[in-house]
């Protein structure tokens, strides 16, 4: 399931600081947008109902956690945004970050790290077929 742009940053805090409250939740927001604590709460609600949090009830609070993980949510996220913005094309959204982004030299070595990892691997199915 594709979380909302609201959805998903609930999920970051909830992914940052494990279990919280809709009020600790709601404080994080409000640090870098204008969000209303029932607004928060209502979204929550909803991510419950949806099945992407899971809700601990006790005598006067609820305490949130997110069911999906940060890695599967991401994950789900770039490759429904590859398929849809460049007809399933990883090169092609590749080519198109690090033409618009000025990437760092370490991540340089990161990306040529994570191309030589998928090389040996590659190359590995093809010896086993």
């Amino acid at each position: 399931m594709k979380p909302t742009d609201s959805e998903l940053e609930i999920l970051h805090v909830l992914w940052a600081n494990g279990p919280s409250t809709v009020r600790q939740v709601h404080e994080k927001l409000s640090q870098s947008r204008d969000i209303g604590y029932t607004t928060a709460l209502k979204l929550m609600q909803i991510m419950y109902e949806k099945g992407l949090l899971s809700r601990e009830e006790d005598s006067r609070s609820h305490t949130y956690t997110a069911i999906v993980s940060q890695e599967d949510t991401q994950r789900n996220l770039v490759d429904r945004f590859v398929e849809t913005a460049f007809r399933g094309s990883a090169s092609k959204l590749v080519m198109q970050v690090l033409g618009q982004h000025k990437a760092s030299r370490a991540e340089l070595d990161e990306i040529k790290n994570l191309l030589n990892d998928l090389n040996r691997d590659a190359g590995r199915s093809d010896e086993s077929e």
